[in-house]
């Protein structure tokens, strides 16, 4: 059987991980095309490297651009690639441009698609996301589903028949990461300087159109999270740099302290050293989860529901809303008392995927 991976952004290279691991396990041929949708170092280079994913087979260089210049040069540079590979299954991952891309080009030309990460919805139209997802979804053969919760999701949209619960692959190897961390097998992380490892500080990140590219309400929430009582850790993606410096907008001030996203053991290791975690991201609400951190998401829903329940994860869409001191409570909020279950599988998702693929192959 040969298996085609697109990827092209942070989020999809930590799940290719898992994946690519459990392929060497077998005589199955893996083929791995990087769109080069990140194409910054910090986050695409230091995660091949740093979870030992292979080289790309491919790379098509598609680098940055508004949503229809990037679909549309992976759409177009996909299609010569499938064309040469003739492979058994295209498996795409997650919900950004390339994955939409990789799906379009794979079914014009009659190849089957599997969707990692099928059925998360979080029912907001305005995220670019959400289109790619549920795009995605519909078009492909085998949706690979994380939760019970997003099995429901496809089933309501009459996806039932082409749907199976796999489990989450960021299970797989953020608790891999988290024993080797744990282990000592890692170095500290380099966090933003001004940030003392030793106490208390949160652990930050905002990149989502909606937070940064009104200027107003990207400068409100950076003013909210520089007056928290405790130091704030942001990783700054390099789209937030970007709108910041455009709004004249300061990443270092007050509590904030700005400093490079990490690679993805370095993420780990700095969420454990962390009292909590603020962020938009959706990844990162999840991983705050495994990793028995408070989470603190700037949005009005989340496409992670089990986060919510037992007080792990809290929305707060407008922090800057709120009074000082309720904004503060909720950032700095302890953890919840008793278990928090695992919603998200048990670590042996990628192993899963391998087996459905088998057995669905056409």
């Amino acid at each position: 059987m040969k298996v085609i991976s697109v990827v092209g952004a942070r989020p999809q290279l930590v799940k290719l991980a898992p994946i690519a691991a459990a392929f060497a396990e077998t005589d199955h041929q893996h083929v791995i095309v990087h769109t080069g949708q990140h194409y910054d170092a910090d986050l695409s280079d230091v995660f091949f490297s740093g979870l030992g994913i292979p080289d790309p087979d491919v790379h098509l260089g598609i680098g940055s651009g508004s949503h229809g210049v990037q679909t549309g040069g992976v759409l177009t540079a996909m299609d010569p690639v499938l064309d040469a590979e003739q492979p058994d299954w295209v498996l795409v991952y997650g919900d950004t441009n390339s994955t939409l891309a990789g799906a379009l080009s794979a079914v014009k030309m009659h190849f089957p698609v599997a969707h990692l990460e099928a059925g998360l919805r979080s029912f907001n139209r305005r995220m670019p996301e959400e289109h790619n997802r549920i795009l995605t979804d519909h078009a492909a053969d085998l949706l690979l589903a994380p939760t019970e919760e997003a099995m429901r999701h496809l089933s309501a949209e009459g996806l039932a028949g082409r749907s199976v619960l796999a489990g989450d692959v960021m299970v797989d190897v953020c608790l891999r990461i988290r024993d080797a961390v744990l282990a000592g097998e890692h170095p500290e992380p380099v966090l933003p300087e001004g940030i003392d490892p030793k106490a208390p500080y949160l652990l930050a990140t905002l990149h989502r159109p909606d937070n940064t590219d009104d200027p107003k309400r990207l400068a409100a929430i950076v003013d909210s999270l520089a007056n928290l009582p405790v130091p704030v850790a942001l990783l700054a993606h390099p789209r937030l740099v970007v709108r910041a410096e455009e709004h004249g907008i300061k990443l270092n001030q007050g509590s904030l302290h700005s400093g490079r996203p990490l690679p993805y053991a370095g993420l780990v290791a700095a969420v454990l050293g962390s009292a909590g975690v603020v962020t938009d991201s959706g990844g990162l609400q999840k991983e705050a989860f495994l990793l028995d951190r408070v989470c603190t998401t700037i949005r009005p829903e989340t496409e992670w529901v089990e986060t919510i329940e037992g007080g792990w994860n809290q929305l707060v869409p407008n922090p800057h809303e709120l009074g000082a001191a309720d904004w503060a409570a909720i950032a700095t909020r302890p953890a919840p008392a008793g278990e928090r279950g695992t919603p998200y599988g048990d670590g042996r998702a990628a192993h899963r995927v391998v087996e459905f693929l088998e057995q669905h192959k056409r």
